[in-house]
């Protein structure tokens, strides 16, 4: 009868703990699941409207060179990020997407014994990766069920405590707070403590925040951003991070070589240059937003209004809704990991996919309404 090695036991253990982060649902999978013939995303906060054509253009004119290993330092992309927060390129470190980026982080930082504290409903990415580390995530609940209480996660913090992380504007609900806020939350927390400050939804509330790099001022701090959302280059992969160089220079480290590939860093580059594109876009989505949010509250599900590019839909059979409309083809995302089964999360669309949206909707909540009475 064999045994099991000491260190495959460890393995399942260890493995047992992990949950991986489930994305939302893809188009082609609820095609095969209703047997339908198209349907709109609206489940993981892409930009409706693409990437930029400079972008594009960029990414075409570099085909012919993807048989050959990407620049491993994005120096070229390094230094317009660089000049773009007015800091060294020492300060930047580019990664598969921010969410790379904040998980070598959290691994470079955090390890077995130490905490990594975060809001119980902010990004579900902190736990996942404080316990692939072998850390320990703390979360700490909402005073109002939505937004960080920056005030009880100071208190959390204690001496096992490596890394805190604050979504802002926060995911999945919204919700932001202001430069005074964030760095009083700052002067309370010890100096070798690391703080990500997660902005992959910035450039939504970018007229409110600034630059926080330059607004803020504590030693670990972490600016985290993303060329996902606004830029529209979900399928690219590339964020990157702003902090002390010393800092970074630890966390380079744990990075694998070339991890941003040769079209994500030219499309990053060129989208980065087209300013004009990026703020009508951004405007563009902020005027659907608002008019989706109108509708939700006259159709009494609005949850809280979003400072990110989707809205947030609150009701006691929030599940049956998601279902009904995957049913009418449209797929929005359900946050029970986050606890919050009441609540979706839905990506603000195009105009048309906005209004089939609302259409849809106002059929369901309505009827929904008649049966309950």
């Amino acid at each position: 009868m064999s045994v099991e090695p000491d260190w495959l036991k460890r393995a399942v253990v260890q493995a047992a703990s992990l949950h991986p982060y489930v994305p939302g649902k893809p188009v082609e999978q609820l095609l095969r699941e209703r047997g339908i013939g198209e349907a709109v995303k609206l489940a993981s906060n892409e930009n409706p409207y693409g990437p930029s054509p400079a972008a594009c253009e960029a990414m075409a004119r570099a085909l012919g060179e993807v048989h050959r290993y990407p620049d491993g330092d994005a120096a070229e992309l390094k230094a317009a990020l660089a000049e773009r927060h007015g800091v060294s390129v020492h300060h930047i470190l580019p990664g598969n997407g921010s969410n790379e980026v904040l998980e070598l982080v959290i691994r470079a930082y955090a390890g077995p014994g130490d905490r990594v504290v975060s809001s119980a409903r902010g990004f579900i990415v902190y736990a996942l990766a404080a316990q692939a580390a072998g850390a320990q995530p703390h979360a700490v609940p909402e005073r109002d069920g939505l937004s960080h209480d920056l005030d009880a996660m100071a208190e959390a913090v204690d001496d096992r405590t490596k890394v805190v992380c604050i979504a802002n504007p926060n995911n999945p609900t919204g919700t932001v707070h202001g430069p005074g806020a964030l760095q009083r939350f700052l002067d309370t927390l010890p100096r070798d403590v690391v703080v990500i400050l997660d902005e992959a939804y910035h450039e939504f509330v970018a007229d409110l925040l600034g630059d926080s790099w330059r607004r803020l001022s504590h030693p670990g701090l972490v600016v985290t951003r993303t060329f996902s959302k606004a830029y529209g280059l979900a399928g690219c992969r590339i964020g990157y991070a702003v902090a002390d160089p010393g800092l970074l220079e630890i966390v380079n480290r744990f990075r694998e070589p070339f991890n941003v590939n040769l079209l994500a860093q030219r499309a990053a580059l060129a989208a980065l240059n087209d300013a004009q594109w990026v703020i009508e876009n951004v405007e563009a989505i902020k005027r659907q937003r608002a008019r989706l949010e109108s509708f939700l509250e006259e159709l009494g599900v609005l949850g809280v209004r979003s400072h990110a590019n989707f809205v947030l839909l609150h009701h006691p059979q929030a599940g049956e809704i998601g279902q009904a409309l995957e049913s009418l083809g449209i797929i929005p995302r359900p946050l029970g990991p986050y606890g919050m089964s009441d609540y979706l999360r839905i990506t603000v669309g195009r105009p048309e996919e906005n209004e089939r949206l609302m259409d849809a909707l106002a059929s369901i909540v309505k009827g929904m309404g008649r049966h309950r009475a």
